[in-house]
């Protein structure tokens, strides 16, 4: 479909509908989902420790749907659609890049008051919270759910940006990729094919909403044409927050060698595997990531998390 995901269409699978909210930035208007204490409108900040969550490239805040309510007991969370992604509107083309990414995430916390404790950030999303920690000052412990830090090698770090530009530009391409995902279960099986996971009906539901909506595609498109991962690279050595790296061994996408090599970057960082799990590894077991989640946080935030 050529028009972007409606919340009173598409949205209606979409999960904990009761705790989205649309935030109006300037321009953009933010979809995004609150969870604990401190979720209600008006409500009193809490003093709970608040966890901000950014999906990966593609995906939305459905990607929490079972992970983010295990942990509202302990934690208040703030969840939002990445620019140009899913139900968030009004983001520039150029708005996807790293830095600007970021920069558009810390007008949104401080739109919503939200100062974050913590950011888990699953893929594209663990390299956001890099770049968050990187220029507007959060200090605080970093989770990486099957991360993607490493830049392609060789020249596929230049070949792949250029490729997905000229994709972008195209617009003829968003549309057939996701006439091709709208063909039978050719979303589920792609989910499948990519990630190496196996998910519950409501998350491929919704993911296959979005990867037959060519405006959110274009938007993923859009990502990866701008993501600057060698840029990235070479500013991790600056980075000293507390990092946990939490890697599949059966990530299909971002291969675990892939995530040691990154490891190795970054001196703050831990790194544990998962046995048996693909890419949305959080998806798949999220009383495991929950746990592991709890853990660290209470190791670099303290006894009230």
């Amino acid at each position: 479909m050529s028009r972007p995901l409606r919340w009173e269409v598409e949205g209606r699978i979409w999960p904990h509908r009761d705790a989205s909210r649309f935030v109006e930035v300037g321009p953009v208007t933010w979809h995004i989902q609150r969870f604990g204490e401190d979720c209600a409108q008006g409500a009193r900040p809490s003093p709970r420790p608040r966890i901000l969550m950014l999906h990966g490239t593609g995906a939305s805040v459905h990607s929490w749907r079972d992970l983010a309510p295990s942990l509202a007991d302990r934690f208040d969370i703030l969840a939002c659609d990445l620019p140009r992604h899913a139900f968030t509107r009004g983001h520039l083309p150029d708005d996807t890049s790293l830095v600007r990414m970021a920069r558009s995430v810390q007008h949104l916390l401080d739109a919503c008051q939200f100062a974050p404790d913590m950011v888990v950030g699953h893929s594209a999303g663990a390299a956001l919270a890099l770049q968050i920690a990187l220029d507007h000052e959060f200090r605080g412990p970093i989770v990486g759910l099957n991360s993607a830090l490493r830049p392609f090698p060789g020249l596929a770090a230049q070949m792949f940006p250029a490729i997905a530009k000229v994709l972008f530009v195209n617009p003829v391409v968003p549309r057939l990729f996701s006439a091709a995902a709208g063909f039978g279960n050719e979303a589920e099986r792609f989910i499948g094919r990519a990630t190496h996971s196996r998910i519950d009906r409501a998350g491929l539901a919704c993911y296959a909403a979005l990867l037959r909506n060519s405006h959110h595609t274009k938007g993923a498109l859009a990502m990866m044409a701008n993501w600057d991962l060698p840029g990235l690279r070479h500013k991790m050595d600056r980075i000293t927050n507390p990092i946990l790296l939490l890697h599949s061994d059966k990530d299909a996408t971002i291969p675990l060698e892939w995530a040691q090599e990154a490891h190795s970057w970054l001196a703050t960082s831990r790194l544990d595997v998962l046995s048996g799990l693909g890419h949305l590894a959080h998806e798949e077991a999220p009383d495991l990531a929950a746990g592991a989640i709890a853990d660290f946080a209470s190791t670099h935030l303290g006894a009230g998390a």
